[in-house]
């Protein structure tokens, strides 16, 4: 029989424990990146799928713009399963604006406003980690781009590296969720980031195959930027590989090519399995080719395939929560928008 102090340790362990139980519960229970199973895995060793040029649409807001890289904008992509957002930035008239080759080809504001619908979807969502990769391309300094960062109030959330060079110690998911720092941000390129060391030059970090590919069978896993490294070299330094994935169809108008984001293969492009060019093939491909998932994919039009089953599959994700599900409207979107859209000009650009 138990004794009456025996008893009345049990009812005072009672609590405790069933508070430890609680306590593990939610643990398991929480999601990070849409899953419970991200939550321990360090940054660089998850996948997480880009949308090529975010902001650059073909939607009704651009005449549905043969430019355009996206069907949906950066707040539906992260509700989505988006978690890398790249944009191009270009200096208009003194104005730090998001532009498709250029600001006369298709404007998508300013670097200000875009950041500020990121942070509007973090602020909702305190459990995501995302990453921002913009394309500097009229070489804006640190300084200038900070100040885009603190007009959108979003600097709060940048995660600072504690190395300045190409690192495997990243910490998890949990960690930057924990400490608030769940923003982090690439610029290619940046050659001195005094001003703001939140912002990371892409190539000291990362190393990306080729990203301008006009046929299925010319994806390759191979490294092509930085010019300074070779595959191997890269993976030794700790690079991060990028696994550009998107096409461009080609015209020629009056004597000038014409490229455009392809939208005749994209079922393919973003599939995860089937036929030349198969997101899911290239993706298994450069896995086996570095020793390690590709740690970004970055797709046009990421709601066709749909592109985030490839990510999933890298992240071994079964149990995927909280994401928004628009993935039913593709082809038919796809189709319709482009017979109305107007041929341009588009410079490569990645």
């Amino acid at each position: 029989m138990m004794s009456s102090t025996n008893i009345l340790t049990s009812l005072f362990l009672l609590p405790s424990l069933a508070q430890v139980a609680f306590s593990a519960v939610t643990k398991r229970a929480t999601a990070c990146n849409n899953s419970p199973d991200l939550c321990s895995k360090t940054y660089n060793n998850v996948t997480h799928l880009g949308a090529h040029n975010s902001p650059f649409l073909r939607d009704s807001s651009t005449g549905n713009s043969a430019s355009g890289n996206q069907f949906y904008n950066s707040t539906v992509q992260l509700s989505a399963g988006v978690r890398l957002l790249t944009g191009q930035v270009h200096n208009n008239n003194g104005s730090l604006d998001m532009c498709h080759s250029s600001c006369t080809l298709l404007n998508a504001g300013s670097l200000s406003d875009w950041l500020s619908e990121i942070k509007t979807w973090m602020d909702g969502n305190p459990n995501e980690v995302v990453t921002v990769l913009l394309v500097n391309s009229d070489d804006a300094s640190a300084s200038d781009l900070a100040s885009a960062y603190t007009n959108a109030g979003i600097t709060s959330y940048a995660y600072t590296p504690t190395s300045t060079k190409a690192t495997g110690d990243w910490p998890t998911l949990q960690t930057l969720i924990n400490d608030g720092k769940r923003l982090l941000n690439f610029v290619a390129s940046l050659d001195d980031n005094s001003a703001a060391p939140y912002l990371m030059d892409e190539f000291t970090y990362i190393f990306e195959n080729n990203y301008d590919n006009t046929s299925p069978s010319s994806f390759s896993c191979a490294a092509n930027r930085p010019s300074t490294v070779t595959t191997s070299s890269a993976l030794q330094q700790n690079m991060m590989p990028f696994m550009n994935h998107f096409l461009y169809e080609t015209t020629s108008l009056f004597g000038t090519t014409i490229e455009s984001p392809d939208l005749g293969n994209i079922s393919t492009t973003n599939s995860e399995s089937g036929g030349t060019g198969a997101l899911g093939t290239s993706a298994t491909e450069c896995t086996n080719t570095y020793g390690q998932a590709p740690t970004y994919l970055l797709v046009d039009f990421f709601n066709v395939g749909p592109a985030i089953e490839t990510a999933d599959r890298l992240n071994g994700v079964t149990n995927a929560v909280g994401r928004t599900n628009i993935y039913s409207i593709q082809m038919s979107a796809a189709y319709s928008l482009s017979e109305h859209s107007t041929p341009r000009l588009v410079a490569k650009a990645a």
